[in-house]
């Protein structure tokens, strides 16, 4: 009997080689989208998710109450963690995890290394399960005054994991706006944390150093600093610990409304949205959006089987009215057409596999991801599981409605396509084209949305400005390096702040006061150099900027309109404010720029004067003459290289640094671009098919009717108009469907574009177009045949 099944699906594949082929290749481009989308939604699952105590591993989170809406923050105060797990018997460990951005200098006598950190407490390794090579999770960060290194760090200094244990190095990081090097003494060696780790660093210090040395602003139950980790005990109640733990900051500071709760510490790269204090989504809504996009595709691609299966029926009924007349049953005809079905659907697998194998290094240039086709017991058996359901899918449609045929009316010739038949048909075209079109709309608004984000005013020149991380060994010599820099050709300006204009700044609740009134209000700060403004071109709405005919301007501070506004200040410049105790004049009100993502609105902000004998200010801003980037910026490297041998010079574009804001969404539009035209290649392939078995079917019809005198335009017409009907009818309903889901998706912006309706025009002119292109050649074949041809059998 298999043997049987097998030549009736080999005879069959000979008689059907177009639909055939129409139905492997949609089905191996719907496989091929399914694997890539999978291998890219798996490892987004992945990340942090490597702990061994993931499952009882928390993190810390506050919910601030504020005049202007609640603010959900991962920020906490110094001494909470040793707090909390003195109080809490729920709690096995816990850590405050310290980063104070970018990088420092690792040096061993004249070799130094540029390198990320993390201040951690002792029960660092006992929470997180970065493996130590060498040293004792209990030991290593026991002492103050010892580090520990990544062994890419470590065979980098040298040579291998084993010499670096017990050596000492020094280690040079900006923190608080100070440059304080230390000389640490190497205790131990941990595994560089994986690709799929939220979180890279290369060396971890111990968090009781900051306590030792900047207890000042780690003491302070309102400030706000590290992260703070909990691992509970198992069988903890979550929701019981959440309600114990909320008002705690209270009882530590009562003059704060400040409440804490706990999440899943792996939720944190997903799920890392927060709106009023409720979790609202994150980089899960595009993990969900591409899984749906690929159960479409793959959808679409089972409908163009069932669809051309039941087409080509009339071409089989006889064979099946035999096989039923000589004694075969249903459930041996359905395991038939199911086995032809998973037939081509493995066969459609071994396609897509040579795809991602030829296609994955540009897949992962385009995600920005480390994918590779390693398959493990798991991946095998999901990838087969899926096309097994496909196979399943796609032929159980044709089977069940091949198989109950009755075979004397089969034989008698007395069977006739059913209404529902048809309109089973139609209603799965329409399905395929809501997709599509749904898929065209969002392509267009992401894009819309990403060249608005592209191209808006933000207030300031993000166009021709670099930014140098300023490098501590500049502390004492940086006046005369930025006069330097200044004299270089094609320089047109040169300054330098704390903080930069891309989201990584300070803040502070209640610092800023104007006649003496209190307020909760969040104001982001920035120290800045003279100069700041002019070379960002930012504009002032009123006053002045820093400028050195004023002197040092110690007193002077300079507010944006968002924070006057807030502040309730008419007539601003001139007036005094209080920053935490000191009175500052205001000189200046910057027009509002944009220095967060545009998901935000503008915060609040002040400015003050930096003290560059004091203050450690470590972005350096330079605007460069447009069209003179390269050797302006090979002076500046070589100037850099100057005061600073043998450190590599390290600089980004303003506008890349705006770009990366949106990196995740960039990589949604151009990944839904590709996936969004898989859909609609698929979907006019099935409608080719069609369009082509309707054309041959008619094909007598059409006869009788050119020898009537019907023109071929007037054929053309009567076969575009079918599928142009369905096609406007799967319209109806997904423009509806596409409004409701873009405005979902634009409302997580604070600046966004309106939802103007010649987008939608848009994507439905492309879909008729599409359609018509489609069944064009058809159409047009099928009019200008010669009608004696098809008649002359009659």
């Amino acid at each position: 009997m298999l043997k049987h099944n097998l030549l009736m699906i080999v005879r069959n594949i000979k008689r059907n080689k177009s639909s055939f082929f129409i139905n492997l290749i949609g089905l191996s481009a719907g496989l091929f989208c399914t694997i890539m989308i999978y291998l890219w939604v798996n490892d987004e699952l992945s990340v942090d998710k490597f702990h061994e105590k993931d499952k009882q591993l928390y993190q810390v989170m506050q919910n601030f109450y504020r005049p202007d809406g609640m603010q959900t923050l991962e920020n906490t105060p110094g001494l909470l963690a040793e707090a909390l797990a003195k109080e809490f018997p729920e709690i096995e460990y816990s850590a405050a995890v310290m980063s104070f951005g970018g990088k420092g200098i690792l040096s061993l006598d004249n070799h130094q290394i540029q390198a990320s950190d993390n201040f951690v407490s002792q029960d660092f390794f006992h929470i997180f399960s970065y493996p130590l090579l060498r040293g004792n999770a209990d030991q290593v960060l026991s002492d103050p005054n010892s580090i520990v290194l990544s062994d890419e760090m470590a065979v980098k200094l040298f040579g291998s994991v084993d010499d670096a244990v017990g050596k000492t190095v020094k280690w040079d990081k900006v923190m608080w706006s100070v440059s304080f090097p230390i000389d640490y003494k190497i205790s131990g060696v941990f595994e560089k944390p994986p690709s799929n780790s939220s979180v890279q660093f290369d060396v971890l210090c111990s968090y009781e150093l900051l306590l030792e040395r900047w207890s000042e602003n780690l003491v302070r139950w309102t400030n706000h600093n590290p992260h703070t980790y909990l691992v509970l005990h198992e069988n903890t109640n979550i929701y019981e610990f959440n309600a114990k733990i909320k008002d705690f900051i209270q009882t530590k500071n009562p003059n704060t409304s400040n409440t804490l709760f706990i999440r899943p510490y792996s939720d944190r790269y997903l799920y890392n949205h927060y709106e009023k204090g409720v979790q609202s989504g994150g980089r899960i809504t595009y993990v969900r959006l591409f899984s749906i996009i690929a159960l479409f595709i793959l959808a679409i691609a089972c409908i163009n089987f069932m669809n051309l299966s039941t087409a080509k029926a009339t071409g089989r009924l006889k064979e099946i009215g035999v096989k039923k007349t000589i004694g075969a049953n249903r459930t041996t005809l359905i395991i038939q057409y199911i086995g032809e079905s998973l037939l081509i659907a493995f066969s459609s697998l071994l396609i897509a596999i040579i795809l991602v194998i030829l296609l994955l290094p540009e897949f992962n240039s385009i995600t920005g991801k480390h994918l590779d086709f390693v398959m493990d017991s798991s991946k095998i058996l999901s990838i087969l599981g899926i096309t097994f359901l496909t196979g399943i899918f796609s032929g159980s449609y044709p089977a069940l409605y091949l198989s109950q045929f009755n075979p004397v009316s089969i034989l008698k010739g007395r069977l006739m396509s059913s209404m529902g038949e048809l309109w089973t048909r139609k209603g799965l075209v329409v399905f395929q084209f809501i997709i599509s079109v749904i898929l065209i709309v969002f392509v267009v608004i992401v894009h819309k949305q990403i060249d608005y984000i592209q191209n808006k005013n933000l207030g300031l020149a993000r166009d021709h400005i670099v930014r140098i991380k300023r490098d501590v060994q500049l502390q004492k010599n940086f006046d005369t390096f930025l006069f330097e820099l200044k004299k270089i050709p094609g320089i047109v300006n040169a300054s330098n702040s704390s903080g930069d204009v891309t989201g990584h700044h300070s803040s502070t609740t209640g610092g800023i006061l104007y006649n003496a009134e209190k307020n909760e209000f969040r104001f982001a700060m920035m120290d800045v150099n003279f100069n700041f403004f002019e070379t960002l071109g930012m504009t002032f709405k009123s006053g002045r900027s820093f400028s050195k005919e004023f002197g040092s301007e110690e007193s002077a501070v300079i507010l944006n309109e968002t924070g006057v506004e807030l502040l309730g200040i008419e007539n601003p410049v001139g007036k005094t404010v209080d920053v935490w105790g000191k009175k500052m004049q205001i000189v200046g009100v910057v027009k509002d720029f944009h220095f967060e993502s545009l998901y935000d609105k503008v915060m609040p902000c002040f400015f003050r004067k930096n003290n560059p004998n004091k203050d450690f200010a470590n972005n350096i801003w330079v605007k460069i003459a447009a069209g003179r980037e390269r050797e302006t910026l090979e002076q500046m490297r070589y100037l850099y290289n100057e005061f600073i041998p043998g450190l590599e010079f390290e600089y980004r574009f303003l506008d890349q640094d705006y770009e990366k804001l949106y990196e995740s969404e960039l990589r949604v539009a151009q990944l839904s671009r590709y996936f969004a035209g898989m859909a609609v290649l698929i979907s006019c392939l099935g409608l080719f098919g069609l369009s082509s078995f309707t054309a041959e079917k008619r094909r007598k019809e059409i006869s009788v009717r050119k020898v009537l005198g019907s023109s071929s335009t007037r054929i053309v017409y009567l076969l575009a108009g079918d599928f142009t009907r369905i096609v406007i009818t799967s319209m109806l309903f997904s423009l509806p469907i596409s409004y409701f889901l873009a405005g979902h998706w634009l409302n997580s912006f604070a600046y966004r574009i309106p939802l103007d309706i010649h987008y939608f025009i848009y994507a439905a002119i492309v879909t008729l177009l599409i359609t018509w292109f489609t069944i064009g050649s058809q159409a047009i074949n099928a009019a200008l045949r010669n009608p004696i041809d098809a008649l002359r059998n009659e």
